[in-house]
This record gives C-alpha cells, sequence and structure tokens, in this order.
C-alpha cells in the first residue's frame, strides 16, 4: 500500500457558514482540513509540490480576487510525448452570495492569493507519476485559483464594501497568460474542474473550445460540479435561493450561456442540468449519485432541518433511517433523469458511481489507486482516459446504494 498522505489536495472544509446556512458552507465545496474516515485512505507517493504563479498582466485588465490582489495557478510543465497537451484544473471552493459572506472570503485563500499557499500538492488527475496518473501524468497541467466566490464567470464590483466581483476576467486572463506560454500550440486540451470549478468547467467548456484551432483536440470533464436544482427535506430550495444571491450580487448573468438565458431565468442556468444538453464541446460529468456535499448544504442544511432529524444521516450515511435513505434515492433518481438527453450523445461520458463521496478527480486514492472506487471493473482514471482518448464510449452508472463495495465513502465526525 502507498504511504498515507491527507492534505489540502482533497476539498470541503467543515465550519459554520457566516450567512447562516449550513454546517458544510457555500463558502467552501471542497473537501480540506475535514475529518472523515472515508478520507483516511487518502493515498500517494511523496506528491509534486508546485509553486503558485501570480498573473502579473491581470491587474490591468480588472482580473482581480475580491480583495483586488492578483489571481494565480500552479504549472507544471509537460514532458515527452505530453509535452503539446494541455490539462486545466479550475479550484473549487464554493461561492458567495451576499456581501457579509463575501468580505468573510476575501480574508482567505478563496478570495485573496495573499492567503493562498505558496505551493500545493499535484495528486490524482494533477499527478506527474505515471503509476498514478496514466494518461495525463507527462501532460503540461495547471491548477487555476479560485478567489472570486462565482465559478469564475461573474463581473461588477461593489465599491463601498470593497469587493471585485472578476471571475470572468480572472478566466480570461488565466487562459491568456498560459497560451502566451506554450498552450496556444497544444495539440490536446482537458478543461478540469472540482465542485464549484467543476460547475465552472461546464460553464466555461465551449468558451474553453474557441481558444483553440479546429485540429486541436478539445474536451471538458467536470468532478462534482452536477450541482442539482433539488428540493431540500422541508420541501424548499435552499440551493436555488443560495444561487439566485450569487447570480444577482456578483454580475453573472452576462457570462451565462445565452443558449439557456433566452429561455430561463438567470439563476436556473447557473444549475447545469438547464444547459448540459446545449453544450457542442465533449463534456464528461465525474459525480457520485450521493454527493456529500449536495446532502449536508442543498438537501439537509441546518435551516431546512431545524430539529435536528437529518443531522446524524447527513454526516454518516450509516445512521440514515430506511425513510431517509428513500429520500436520497430520489435525490439518485433526479441526477439520472437529469442525464438522460445529455448521455444520448456518444460524445459525452459518465462515471456516475453510487458513493457518498464529493470530487473525486484531485485525490489519489479515488482517481487511480489499488482499491480505488469501481463501476464494473473500470477506475475513474481509466473511465475519463478511455473517453478522452476515443478508446471507448463511457457511460458508466452504478447500481444504487449500497450495492457498491468499492466507494470511498464520506463520514463526518
Amino acid at each position: 500500500m502507498k504511504l498515507l498522505w491527507v492534505g489540502i489536495a482533497v476539498g470541503l472544509c467543515l465550519r459554520e457558514m457566516v450567512n447562516g446556512y449550513e454546517r458544510v458552507g457555500f463558502n467552501a465545496t471542497e473537501l480540506s482540513h475535514f475529518k472523515a474516515r472515508g478520507a483516511s485512505r487518502a493515498v500517494a507517493n511523496d506528491p509534486l509540490m508546485v509553486g503558485l504563479t501570480l498573473i502579473q498582466s491581470a491587474a490591468a485588465k480588472g482580473a482581480v480576487c475580491l480583495d483586488g490582489t492578483l489571481p494565480g495557478y500552479h504549472l507544471h510543465r509537460g514532458f515527452g510525448s505530453g509535452a503539446k497537451s494541455w490539462l486545466i484544473q479550475l479550484e473549487g471552493g464554493g461561492w458567495c452570495n451576499n456581501v457579509r459572506s463575501c468580505v468573510y472570503r476575501k480574508n482567505t485563500r478563496h478570495g485573496s492569493s495573499s492567503f493562498m499557499e505558496k505551493e500545493i500538492p499535484f495528486t490524482g488527475i494533477l499527478s506527474s507519476n505515471p503509476e498514478d496518473n496514466p494518461d495525463f501524468f507527462n501532460w503540461n497541467r495547471a491548477k487555476v485559483r479560485y478567489c472570486d466566490g462565482a465559478s469564475f464567470i461573474g463581473d461588477t464590483q461593489d465599491k463601498d464594501a470593497q469587493l471585485e466581483f472578476r471571475g470572468q476576467r480572472i478566466w480570461s486572463a488565466a487562459m491568456e497568460d498560459l497560451m502566451s506560454k506554450g498552450m496556444s500550440s497544444a495539440e490536446q486540451a482537458l478543461l478540469s474542474g472540482c465542485s464549484a470549478g467543476g460547475l465552472a468547467s461546464i460553464l466555461h467548456c465551449d468558451e474553453f473550445r474557441d481558444l483553440f484551432p479546429g485540429t486541436t483536440k478539445v474536451k471538458c470533464l467536470s468532478d462534482g460540479g452536477l450541482f442539482l436544482d433539488a428540493l431540500d427535506v422541508s420541501g424548499g430550495r435552499t440551493l436555488r435561493n443560495f444561487y439566485n444571491g450569487v447570480v444577482d450580487l456578483q454580475g453573472v448573468q452576462q457570462n451565462l450561456p445565452r443558449t439557456c438565458i433566452d429561455r430561463l431565468d438567470p439563476t436556473l442556468c447557473f444549475f447545469p442540468q438547464y444547459s448540459i444538453s446545449s453544450i457542442k464541446t465533449p463534456l464528461f460529468l465525474l459525480n457520485a449519485a450521493y454527493d456529500s456535499w449536495q446532502i449536508q448544504a442543498s438537501l439537509a442544511p441546518p435551516s431546512a432541518d431545524p430539529h435536528g432529524y437529518w443531522h446524524e444521516c447527513a454526516l454518516n450515511h450509516g445512521k440514515c433511517t430506511s425513510r431517509q435513505i428513500e429520500f436520497l434515492q430520489g435525490f439518485r433518481s433526479q441526477m439520472l433523469n437529469v442525464i438522460k438527453d445529455f448521455s444520448k450523445s456518444n460524445q459525452n461520458g459518465l462515471f456516475i458511481n453510487s458513493c457518498f463521496a464529493h470530487c473525486q478527480s484531485e485525490r489519489q486514492d479515488t482517481w487511480f489507486a489499488d482499491d480505488s472506487p469501481l463501476i464494473g471493473s473500470q477506475p475513474i482514471a481509466i473511465a475519463v482516459g478511455n473517453w478522452y482518448f476515443d478508446r471507448a464510449v463511457v457511460k458508466a452508472v452504478d447500481c444504487a446504494y449500497p450495492c457498491d463495495n468499492t466507494c470511498h465513502n464520506l463520514i463526518f465526525n
């Protein structure tokens, strides 16, 4: 067994939110610094540490973090057969929907480069080890840091609160900088992202395709980004209400897919389910059918569960009652219904496993390891590789819980 390594590569801080929402807050959708037994199997060899590059040209373009500092990314150069292939990973980390939560956020790594780690580990899909990442290990791999709060797509400001909502400009500045460093000559490119970054990889997918000539092979991967417009346990719309604040506050509407906002309310167009079928670029959806973040923050947050009936179940699926499991099976059914039309195209890919997890591409134990999650006999890394390189049509959808004994389920203390 490889050496144990748990750290910032995983995502989703468990913290009380400043806007009164959830124990798993909307300001964090990645899973880091948590105590979850499913993560105790997170493994990697000594991970490659990659330094932070600030985008010096960004300030002149108004492409700045919430607090006005420069945005940045971590880049590890490709080599050998991967020298002209590029993988861009968009960092996740929730959203902020009002001035108070955004002011809080600008004093964190998700709102200011002043608080970002100077170097981070590249594991999972970012690993440079062929044993850990067989198809993309020698590509140019860049992780773009997330410091706006609207999945890289807002564009406005609040001068009174000294807040810059410049996600779209950050996206553009990062892409322009990476193009100048060799990405413009890419023969192959993959845009990926985890959680809020997974949502961003969907929203920016066709825009990413348009950066390259038609001869470049371009595809997109969303990991844990299929956030559903679902009813919570009280019958309300917790996530829709939250997204409404994000869209209104951060000037998101102007950058949402025109094919969606021409027919639907802009808040709905922030949900992937209303736009994925109109995306032209090949897209792969990697998602847990019982998404841990969505269970805690969207389906059963304290605001929808004031008496705490769902508290233990939300933290540990083993403590769910039969009625609660039935509710969660309904969530899975909604997810499968949402992707029905999307899955009809053979250019698109799916890996929907029946696990209680969130973000599985950057964690080594879930991406590719001795005991990685499987659907059939296929781990995630092989499924994504087979789809990207057109080795096979990949439409992997798991049977319903509790049939999958390969899951690395997250159990929160």
